[in-house]
C-alpha cells in the first residue's frame, strides 16, 4: 500500500474561499512607490550615479539572467551615457546566455547602426545569419543595412548567400525588387526564374507573371509564364481556379477579350463549373473550402466579364432570372420579409435597369405592416428611405424623391406614432430643391403631428443657417413651451441669444428656466448660467447664483464649485473660499452625509495644497476621516435575512455620536491593555533582579 495515499478525506474545519484570498491579497498589497528624481551636479556625483545604476542592472541580471529585457535595458543605459564599449560588452555577455535569440541579435545590430558603427553592424549580422540562417528578419535587416549605405555589390552578395538557404516566396520577390530598384532588370528576371525552378508551384508562377507584367512591363513574358504554368506543372497543381482567374484577368487588362473568353470557357469545362450536379457531388476530401470559394469567384468573374464584353441576354437571363425567381419564391412565402425586398432591390440596382428597381420598390412599399405597433414599422420605413435615396442619388430626380417621402408620410398613422427622421429627410429634400417655403410648411406640420425634439433641432438648424434669427426665436419659444422641462432646449436658446450679443435676453431666459419646478438636468442649466455670468465679467451675479443654487440644493458638487470660484482669480480670495468650504462641511455634517463630506475634504485638501500653507493643509488633514470596515445583515424587501455583508464606513474626528464614542472607548481599552502588558514586563524584570 502506498504511503502517499490520503487517509482522511473529510473537509477541513476552516474553509477558505477564493474571494477571501483575493480580498486579503488586495488589502495587504503595498502602494507603488516612484523612484526619486536624481539630479547630478558634478562629475563625482555622476560617476556615483552610474555605479548605482550599474549595480541595479547587474542585480537584475543575476536575479533573472535569461530575461533578455534586462540586458537590453542595461545596454540602452550605457548607450545613453555614451559608453559604447560597455554597451557592446553587455550585448556580448547576453549572447553568451542565449545566442539563439534573434531579437537579441537584432537589438545588438540596431545599436551599432543607430550609432553609425557600420562595420560592427556588418560583423554582427554576419555572425547572426551563420548561427540563425532560417530567421528571415535577420537577413532582411542585413540587406537593408547594405542597401542604405549604398554598397550594392555587398548587398547582392548577401542576397545570394540568403538564396542558398532556399527561403520562402517573399524573400525571392524582395530580391527581384532590389534588382529592379538597381535598374538591373536582367538580373531581376534571372532571380524570378531561379525562384520558379526552386519552387515549381502555381503560387510561384503567378507571382512571376505578376512581377513580369507590373514591374518589368513585359506582356509577352507574362503570357508565356501563364502558359508554362498550365503546361509544365502537374494537373493537380496547375488546374486551380485562381490560375485561370488571374490568366483571364491578365488578358482582359491587355484588351484581348477573345483570349480571355477562351480561358474562361476552358476553365468552366475543365473544372465542371457549368454543371451544378457535378459540383454538389464532389466530396469535401477532394475539394477544399478554399478551392470552392475560388471557383465561386471564378464563376462570378466570368459572369462579370460576359456582362462587360459578351452577350448580355445570355448571361443576364441565366443569372438574374434565377436569382429573381429565388427572391420571388421567398417573398411569396412571407411578403413582409423586408430584408428580402432590400436584397432584391439591391440586385436590381446592381444588374437591372431603373424601371426594374422602381418596380421592386413599389411592390415592397405596398406591403404595409399588418399591425399598428411601431416596432413592426421600423424596418418597413427604411424601404421608403432607400427608395427616395435611389431617386435622388441614382436618378437625380429630386421631385420624385419628394413624392416618395410624401407618400410615406401619408401611410404612417400619425395619431398613434410617427417617425421624426422621415419628416426631416423630406424637409431636407425640399431644401436641396431650394424650395424653402415648402420645407418650412412641412416642418410646421411635423411639429404639429410629431412634435419630437429632433424636428425642433433640425428646423432651428436650417433657419440658423439661413440667418433667420427671429424665426429661430419663435421656434425656440414653441420648443420650450412644449417641453419646459428640457434643460437642453433652454440652454440652446440662451446660447443663441448670447451668440447674437443679446446678453439681457440670455440672462432673462436663464432666469425663466431655473424657476421651473420640474427640469430634467438642472445642473447643466445652472452651470451654463454661471459660466455665462463669468464670461460676461459679472462675478457678483455669479456669486448670487451660487447662493441661490445652494438654497435649493446642498449638493456637494455645488459647494465645491462655489469654493473653487471664490478661490480663483475672479473670486474674493482664498479666505472666502475657506469660509465656503467650512460652511459646506458644517452643512453636510448636519445632514449626516459622510460620503459627500469625504469628497468635500478631498477637494478642500487639493485647494489648500495649491494655494494654502502648511498650517491650512494640516487643518484639513485633521478633519479627514478613518475608513472602517463593518458587517451588517442584508435583508430583502420582505424583511428576510440574506446573510452578512461587509461595508465601509467613515469615522470623522469631530463626530460626537454613539458610534464615535464606542470607537474611542475601544481605542482607550487597547491603549490600557498595551500599558498593562508593558507594566507586566517591568514587574518580571524586577523579580529577576531580586532573585
Amino acid at each position: 500500500m502506498s504511503n502517499n495515499q490520503v487517509k482522511n478525506r473529510a473537509p477541513a474545519p476552516i474553509q477558505i474561499s477564493a474571494e477571501q484570498i483575493i480580498r486579503e491579497a488586495a488589502d495587504r498589497q503595498e502602494k507603488h512607490r516612484l523612484d526619486p528624481i536624481v539630479k547630478v551636479h558634478d562629475a563625482e556625483e555622476y560617476q556615483s550615479h552610474l555605479r548605482d545604476r550599474r549595480k541595479h542592472f547587474e542585480d537584475n541580471i543575476r536575479y533573472r539572467r535569461d530575461h533578455i529585457g534586462n540586458w537590453v535595458k542595461y545596454s540602452r543605459f550605457e548607450e545613453d551615457n555614451k559608453e559604447y564599449e560597455r554597451a557592446r560588452s553587455i550585448f556580448e555577455r547576453a549572447l553568451e546566455v542565449d545566442h539563439r535569440s534573434s531579437e537579441l541579435w537584432i537589438r545588438y545590430a540596431e545599436f551599432e547602426m543607430r550609432n553609425e558603427f557600420i562595420n560592427h553592424a556588418r560583423n554582427i549580422f554576419d555572425r547572426a545569419v551563420q548561427i540563425l540562417p532560417r530567421v528571415d528578419q535577420l537577413w532582411y535587416k542585413y540587406v537593408y543595412l547594405e542597401e542604405m549605405v549604398g554598397d550594392m555589390p555587398k548587398c547582392r552578395a548577401v542576397w545570394e548567400r540568403w538564396m542558398k538557404w532556399l527561403p520562402d516566396d517573399n524573400a525571392w520577390t524582395s530580391y527581384a525588387k532590389f534588382e529592379t530598384r538597381c535598374k538591373q532588370l536582367d538580373k531581376a528576371e534571372n532571380v524570378m526564374r531561379r525562384y520558379v525552378n526552386e519552387y515549381p508551384s502555381a503560387r510561384a508562377f503567378l507571382r512571376f507573371a505578376k512581377w513580369a507584367e507590373f514591374n518589368l512591363g513585359e506582356v509577352n513574358l507574362a503570357r508565356e509564364i501563364f502558359e508554362s504554368c498550365l503546361s509544365e506543372l502537374e494537373p493537380e497543381e496547375a488546374y486551380q481556379a485562381r490560375v485561370f482567374k488571374q490568366f483571364a484577368s491578365f488578358e482582359e487588362r491587355q484588351g484581348e477579350h477573345e483570349r480571355a473568353r477562351v480561358i474562361y470557357k476552358h476553365a468552366m469545362k475543365l473544372l465542371k463549373l457549368e454543371s451544378n450536379e457535378m459540383l454538389t457531388e464532389e466530396s469535401e476530401a477532394n475539394l477544399s473550402k478554399y478551392e470552392k470559394d475560388k471557383r465561386t469567384e471564378l464563376y462570378q468573374a466570368y459572369v462579370a466579364f460576359e456582362k462587360k464584353y459578351g452577350n448580355r441576354q445570355g448571361i443576364e437571363a441565366v443569372i438574374l432570372t434565377k436569382q429573381r425567381l429565388e427572391y420571388k419564391k421567398r417573398l411569396d412565402t412571407d411578403e413582409h420579409d423586408y430584408d428580402g425586398w432590400f436584397e432584391w432591390a439591391k440586385l436590381e440596382m446592381d444588374h437591372g435597369d431603373e424601371a426594374a428597381v422602381r418596380d421592386v420598390y413599389e411592390q415592397a412599399v405596398s406591403k404595409v405592416p399588418p399591425s399598428d405597433k411601431k416596432e413592426h414599422w421600423r424596418r418597413y420605413i427604411y424601404l421608403w428611405v432607400y427608395y427616395a435615396i435611389f431617386e435622388e442619388l441614382k436618378m437625380t430626380d429630386l421631385e420624385r424623391a419628394s413624392q416618395v417621402y410624401s407618400a410615406c408620410l401619408s401611410m404612417i398613422p400619425h395619431r398613434k406614432f410617427s417617425f421624426a427622421k422621415i419628416w426631416i429627410y423630406a424637409a431636407k429634400v425640399y431644401v436641396r430643391r431650394k424650395d424653402i417655403a415648402a420645407a418650412r410648411k412641412l416642418l410646421g406640420r411635423a411639429i404639429g403631428l410629431c412634435g419630437k425634439e429632433k424636428i425642433y433641432i433640425e428646423y432651428i438648424g436650417i433657419e440658423l443657417a439661413l440667418g433667420e434669427i427671429e424665426r429661430c426665436r419663435k421656434l425656440y419659444d414653441k420648443y420650450v413651451s412644449q417641453m419646459p422641462y428640457n434643460c437642453s432646449a433652454w440652454k440652446k436658446y440662451a446660447d443663441l441669444e448670447k451668440s447674437v450679443g443679446e446678453s439681457e435676453r440670455c440672462r432673462a431666459l436663464y432666469e425663466l428656466a431655473i424657476t421651473r419646478e420640474v427640469l430634467d438636468m438642472p445642473d447643466m442649466l445652472w452651470k451654463g448660467y454661471i459660466d455665462f455670468e463669468i464670461e460676461e465679467g459679472e462675478f457678483e451675479r455669479a456669486r448670487n447664483l451660487y447662493e441661490r443654487l445652494l438654497e435649493r440644493t446642498g449638493h456637494v458638487k455645488a459647494w465645491i464649485s462655489y469654493a473653487q470660484f471664490e478661490g480663483s482669480d475672479y473670486g474674493k480670495g482664498s479666505t472666502t473660499a475657506r469660509l465656503v468650504f467650512e460652511k459646506a462641511y458644517n452643512s453636510l455634517k448636519e445632514d449626516n452625509l459622510k460620503e459627500e463630506r469625504v469628497l468635500l475634504l478631498d477637494a478642500w485638501r487639493v485647494f489648500e495644497k495649491a494655494k494654502g500653507d502648511d498650517t491650512s493643509i494640516s487643518n484639513v488633514e485633521a478633519k479627514m476621516p478613518r475608513r472602517i470596515k463593518k458587517k451588517r445583515m442584508r435583508v430583502d424587501d420582505s424583511g428576510q435575512e440574506l446573510g452578512w455583508e461587509e461595508i465601509f464606513d467613515y469615522h470623522f474626528p469631530d463626530d460626537n455620536d454613539a458610534a464615535s464614542s464606542n470607537i474611542k472607548l475601544l481605542e482607550m481599552a487597547a491603549k490600557w491593555k498595551k500599558e498593562q502588558a508593558e507594566n507586566g514586563d517591568d514587574d518580571s524584570d524586577l523579580d529577576s533582579d531580586d532573585d
